[in-house]
């Protein structure tokens, strides 16, 4: 079964509505350097990181140039995963790998999947999503899934699907790729950073029945 992190959570409420659909990660965006609706303060990262139950993946997403402001980010926050997105060399993310004590996720443009082996024995996962020109996600915007999934084939990571999923093509995303979790945040909003709670219902649900078409008999 397909699992979901529905990102870019700025309530409790929110959450809640995430967690009730049957999400299995939320996603927190703090301080980043892009203009986005779904960025929180450190504080309000921090009650919602605290507020998720056990059994679903509270997910810090962040993007900077400074390791020490990341690990203590991390540290003031105290999420189950940190979602690094930005320029880290392996090097860099290796050293940050080790300072800090949560999972981590690297967000990489579908467009950069080739590259992404570098990477590979350093984090726990690989988001595919398609980037704005400024880096940051949340585009809306698809990218092209079998060459995604042709390009991520020989990876040992986990490949999280992000970019323009909604209820509407979720299942179609899965069959194709077949990740290991899929990524949505605008795809099931009322309106910038706010969720609408039937979308985020249909959209986990589609994503965790979807099935790849049984192969022909020979």
């Amino acid at each position: 079964m397909t699992r979901v992190k529905v990102c870019g959570l700025t309530t409790e409420s929110d959450l809640e509505a995430a967690v009730d659909a049957g999400a299995d990660a939320v996603g927190i965006i703090c301080d980043v350097p892009v203009e986005t609706p779904r960025e929180v303060s450190v504080e309000q990262a921090t009650t919602l990181a605290a507020a998720t139950p056990p059994f679903v993946t509270s997910t810090l997403v962040t993007m900077s140039d400074d390791p020490a402001d990341t690990v203590e980010l991390v540290e003031s926050v105290d999420p189950d995963a940190l979602q690094f997105h930005g320029g880290a060399s392996p090097d860099e993310l290796a050293s940050l790998r080790a300072d800090i004590d949560t999972d981590l996720l690297l967000a990489i443009d579908a467009d950069d999947v080739p590259s992404a082996e570098a990477y590979d024995d350093i984090v726990d996962g690989l988001i595919v999503d398609t980037a704005g020109e400024d880096g940051g996600g949340g585009t809306g915007r698809t990218h092209d899934w079998d060459r995604t999934r042709e390009a991520a084939s020989d990876l040992e990571s986990p490949l999280i699907l992000a970019g323009g999923l909604t209820p509407a093509n979720v299942a179609d995303a899965v069959r194709t790729v077949e990740p290991f979790a899929v990524d949505v945040a605008s795809g099931v909003e009322k309106r910038g950073g706010v969720k609408d709670v039937d979308a985020v219902r249909s959209f986990v649900e589609r994503a965790k029945t979807a099935r790849r078409p049984a192969e022909p008999e020979p």
